[in-house]
């Protein structure tokens, strides 16, 4: 390998990412000549070709995608390489990367976020909002907010509580409708719930007893955060969690007895710490989610 060879291969993670050659120029924030000549030098240089052109975009080949995750293992591997030399193990400054659920990561953390970096301006914050456990081995993140307690020796938790689930409506729905006392009240009205039955969506299906499918809901979604916004928007009842629901006056919980428990982690990798910019983080969200989950 020379200095070139991580250009091309970011080159091709762009492309295989953003399935284009524009899409993938964006994303590196670079021209589109450049990603279409270091993708045809690594072309040239392994002896095959990794996409084919259509109208639609670029389409990987089979040997493209199976680059993918050694290519995706390298991209992880140069971000936790520069978040380590953004400071030294000792300073309060630099970049930590946290990755959280899209609820969580955009409803919940953005004020205590904001509250660490008064008290320590010279930290940066990335946000991973996804609903898959970024991998803390691989150092894919610094710190990751989970529902679920990791298993891994090599990885340290630290429980914050418990953040219910309840079933909420807009109060303009509600007064259309009228308030369920009972769960088949409840299903007689619009719902919002799920598009796709997710390994999430059959663990809740499971923990309640509720037998929905994606024919019962009037607004339908894979995204926590739309459904939360369509619940808002009093377009029917939903799940969201009871804290996020007591911050809106126009949101009421209905059937009390419709309740899920998560219990609540915040995690990092044992060896970072001592690294003094992620432990004044990894603090930060503990406090934060624990008053959160009161």
């Amino acid at each position: 390998m020379d200095a070139t060879d991580w250009e091309r291969q970011r080159a091709f993670l762009a492309v295989l990412r953003e399935g284009s050659l524009s899409g993938a120029a964006r994303a590196l924030g670079t021209a589109q000549p450049t990603v279409r000549r270091r993708i045809e030098e690594l072309e040239r240089h392994l002896g095959v070709a990794l996409f084919t052109r259509s109208p639609a975009g670029l389409t990987p080949t089979a040997l493209a995608r199976d680059l993918a995750a050694p290519a995706e293992a390298m991209a992880s591997a140069a971000a936790a390489f520069a978040r380590a030399a953004s400071a030294e193990a000792g300073s309060t400054g630099g970049t930590v990367r946290i990755t959280a659920s899209e609820v969580i990561g955009m409803e919940v953390l953005p004020p205590i976020l904001a509250e660490t970096r008064a008290a320590h301006p010279g930290l940066v914050f990335e946000l991973a909002l996804t609903n898959r456990s970024e991998d803390l081995l691989r150092r894919e993140a610094d710190i990751a907010v989970r529902m679920v307690r990791p298993a891994q020796e090599a990885l340290v938790a630290r429980r914050v509580g418990t953040v219910t689930l309840g079933l909420h409506g807009h109060k303009r729905l509600l007064d259309a409708w009228g308030r369920p006392a009972t769960l088949s009240e409840a299903r007689a009205m619009p719902l919002v719930g799920f598009e796709t039955e997710t390994v999430g969506v059959r663990a809740v299906k499971a923990m309640s007893g509720i037998d929905l499918r994606r024919e019962d809901f009037v607004f339908r979604s894979d995204s926590d955060l739309a459904q939360l916004a369509a619940i808002r928007a009093g377009l029917g009842l939903g799940i969201c969690q009871i804290g996020l629901a007591a911050r809106d006056p126009m949101l009421e919980r209905v059937v009390p007895d419709v309740a899920f428990d998560l219990e609540t982690f915040v995690v990092t990798h044992e060896d970072l710490r001592d690294v003094r910019r992620v432990h004044l983080v990894f603090d930060a969200l503990v406090a934060g989610l624990t008053a959160y989950a009161r």
